[in-house]
């Protein structure tokens, strides 16, 4: 059956000289892969261009949901896409949409979290002023929707953070999975980030560096994940 499903490009790789791999997460069925046949025609490379990471899209295609690879039939843009256009945006965009390839396993529609993640991005296409820092606030608020949200009721001033069970405690757990009171005082700033108040933190380069090196942390004891390819080139673009 011919249908349509919006989605947001993931990651796209060369399966030969004419076919991509489209990884997406859609919003009828999670997380799919797809094969997009391109050609040489600018109708084509038009096309193409619609496949960058984090674009919102709408994908037509014959689903048949026993097959690994869905045949993209149509394709069009659903948001303006201009986080390649700008380096902050696109290092950005590159190092989520591979953190997504990581993070997101479960094959089934989770419509909230679609909703989350096109409300942001599209937000993201737009913000000028603090989008030096939306991927901390997006890492932050992602986890809750993975299951291990940090409780920031929990917290106290000198508190450590349990990043094993996701909590502030007083006295320093047996584990080496935790943050010193001085740096779990600092991952609890970023519980007081939102997608409107960004431009009022003022990190240095070091000081954002190393919240992001806390966060992805965090996400390795939950998930598991190796390492990622487009950290490094993150931590080197920011002022």
């Amino acid at each position: 059956m011919i249908e349509k499903s919006n989605a947001v490009i993931l990651h796209v790789t060369k399966h030969n000289d004419t076919t991509l791999i489209v990884n997406a997460y859609t919003e009828k069925y999670g997380r799919v892969a797809y094969l997009f046949v391109i050609g040489n025609s600018k109708a084509s490379r038009m096309k193409r261009m619609l496949l960058s990471p984090l674009s919102i899209v709408s994908i037509e295609c014959d689903y048949r949901s026993k097959e690994s690879f869905q045949k993209i039939r149509g394709i069009e843009s659903l948001v303006l896409q201009q986080l390649q256009f700008d380096a902050i945006k696109n290092t950005v965009a590159l190092f989520l949409s591979e953190f997504l390839m990581r993070v997101i396993r479960e094959p089934e529609p989770y419509p909230i979290f679609f909703k989350f993640l096109t409300d942001t991005i599209s937000l993201y296409n737009v913000m000028e002023e603090g989008k030096a820092n939306f991927h901390l606030c997006f890492l932050f608020n992602l986890s809750s929707f993975l299951g291990f949200f940090p409780d920031t009721g929990s917290y106290v001033k000198g508190a450590y953070f349990d990043m094993l069970n996701g909590i502030f405690v007083t006295s320093r757990p047996m584990h080496n999975h935790i943050l010193m009171p001085s740096d779990a005082e600092k991952f609890m700033l970023l519980s007081r980030m939102n997608f409107s108040n960004l431009h009022l933190f003022k990190f240095s380069r070091d000081e954002r560096r190393e919240a992001l090196e806390r966060m992805v942390e965090y996400y390795r004891i939950h998930q598991g994940f190796s390492a990622l390819k487009s950290i490094d080139v993150l931590k080197q673009i920011f002022d």
